[in-house]
């Protein structure tokens, strides 16, 4: 299956890589102590993973100001400790021998994601890297995507690329720019509270060795 693709596109965390527990809950600690507002495990869990899709949205429900607590979170985010506490996935290992252009679409920010990719020693892997802004637009817009697209110069050319990532946002991105999508589903079912169809469906990197991908209608598009 791999072989199938003209270029691929990945997300970074969730994805790729995933962050230790305890730095999760110390961030979110020292968050809810600018805010006012405790986080239990669960909304941290939520926030931090995007369980539930947007987290701008998941944030109003909880009648918490999105802005502010972006604000709060990347002044509490500490880039060196957060690589130094940040370990790559072993079925990821399959991007470095990638013989095809390869571009990152991440919402980590730039200045969390660049010190991740040096700690790791994953920088090489990638042609292409984007980290979204309000400029560029946010998964599942198309924008971000598009955009590493005409940088790897796969756009509009008749090229087949896919869209590696392990929520809706990715999936919902990688099919508004007309690509194939794969959701490594990570956390599990039970946990994420709903099932995130792609085109492929895996829990491991390792098992990219897949039948044809379901119809439209099967995979409720």
């Amino acid at each position: 299956m791999v072989s199938e693709y003209d270029f691929w596109l990945l997300d970074l965390d969730g994805t790729l890589v995933d962050v230790e527990w305890s730095y999760t809950r110390d961030v979110f600690d020292r968050v809810g102590s600018r805010l006012g507002r405790e986080f239990t495990d669960q909304e941290a869990d939520i926030l931090w993973n995007g369980l539930t899709g947007s987290r701008d949205r998941q944030l109003e429900e909880w009648e918490i100001d999105p802005a502010t607590f972006w604000a709060a979170f990347h002044d509490e985010e500490e880039p060196l400790v957060r690589a130094e506490r940040t370990y790559l996935h072993d079925d990821a290992a399959f991007v470095a021998d990638l013989e095809v252009p390869v571009g990152l679409v991440t919402h980590c920010q730039e200045f969390l994601c660049e010190p991740v990719l040096d700690h790791l020693d994953i920088r090489d892997w990638f042609d292409v890297r984007l980290c979204c802004t309000e400029e560029t637009g946010w998964k599942p817009d198309p924008g971000p995507v598009e955009r590493v697209m005409n940088d790897l110069e796969v756009a509009g050319n008749g090229h087949r690329g896919v869209l590696a990532g392990d929520g809706a946002n990715d999936v919902g991105a990688a099919w508004n720019a007309g690509l194939d999508a794969i959701h490594v589903e990570r956390v599990g079912h039970e946990r994420r509270g709903q099932c995130v169809l792609g085109d492929y469906r895996v829990r491991s990197f390792d098992d990219l060795s897949l039948p044809t991908p379901p119809t439209a209608a099967q995979s409720d598009r």
